[in-house]
């Protein structure tokens, strides 16, 4: 049996490995961070907001249109993904017991393992091709078919995590079962529920593989959900791969946009978590 000062090595040994691992872990994203506000903080300013892209050779122009158009198809990825995602995450984890329920949890986790350009094709395939043109909502399928998944599996798990005597309860008081899930289940795990879903934004939000088969991307500013339309991943990639120094200056203070707003929405997750964990 090992000595109370060699457990304290040990153990003290331990934690600064853990520690060590976690600022690690932490490296990356400093680094891409710092990268970022070196490179793209300079070319923040009113008219990146408020401009759209100019003609090639003039100088200024913005990033508006791009902002604009992402937080449109992702708008509406939301809007036709979350509703899928939760309600087949409520059904996994309260009725999905059989194969049906077997079939289902196998499909959500087939498609989350399935690269974001094959859900471009995909999309491209069944919408665009038959469509004859590139489309805003294309757009907004191909991010759901990713978001409906990811948000389907944190649901069904943060369901599996409320108690059963809350069921036993509701059920007792004669509340259908079907009641019971939606009105007290998911009203007791909807910190969670929000979690999933504002985690599922953020991987979608920064998707250019499915947007370059189905939204294409567009020079003008546009809100037509049946045309083109310019989002931030697609307006990053166009500007990084362009031959003019200005284009690329904006590409920085695009991704930088980006990232950020990736970190809000993972920093109101955390915050909804904590939350949670304080009520519990």
């Amino acid at each position: 049996m090992a000595s109370p000062a060699t457990r304290r090595i040990v153990g003290a040994a331990m934690t600064g490995a853990t520690y060590g691992a976690a600022a690690l872990a932490i490296v990356p994203l400093a680094a891409i961070l710092v990268m970022l506000l070196t490179k793209g903080a300079g070319s923040l300013d009113w008219d990146f907001f408020t401009r759209s892209a100019v003609p090639v050779g003039e100088p200024g122009g913005g990033f508006a249109h791009a902002i604009v158009g992402t937080l449109l198809v992702v708008g509406v990825a939301c809007a036709i993904g979350i509703p899928i995602g939760v309600g087949a995450g409520i059904f996994l984890a309260e009725f999905g017991g059989g194969r049906f329920g077997w079939v289902v949890r196998f499909v959500a986790d087939t498609l989350n393992g399935t690269p974001s350009i094959v859900i471009g094709i995909f999309a491209w395939a069944w919408i665009v091709r038959p469509a004859g043109r590139f489309t805003a909502l294309a757009g907004s399928v191909a991010l759901a078919c990713i978001l409906a998944p990811l948000v389907a599996r944190t649901t069904e798990e943060m369901v599996r995590l409320v108690p059963n005597s809350l069921r036993e309860a509701a059920l007792a008081l004669g509340y259908p079962r079907w009641r019971t899930s939606l009105t007290v289940v998911a009203r007791t795990a909807r910190a969670g529920i929000v979690t999933g879903c504002l985690v599922a934004i953020a991987r979608v939000a920064g998707e250019t593989a499915p947007l370059l088969f189905t939204a294409l991307g567009n020079q003008f500013f546009s809100t037509n959900l049946l045309q083109p339309i310019a989002a931030l991943p697609l307006q990053i990639y166009v500007y990084a791969l362009g031959p003019y120094e200005e284009w690329h200056r904006q590409a920085w203070a695009g991704a930088l946009v980006l990232i950020l707003l990736v970190l809000i929405l993972g920093t109101i997750a955390r915050v909804a978590t904590r939350s949670r964990h304080e009520r519990a």
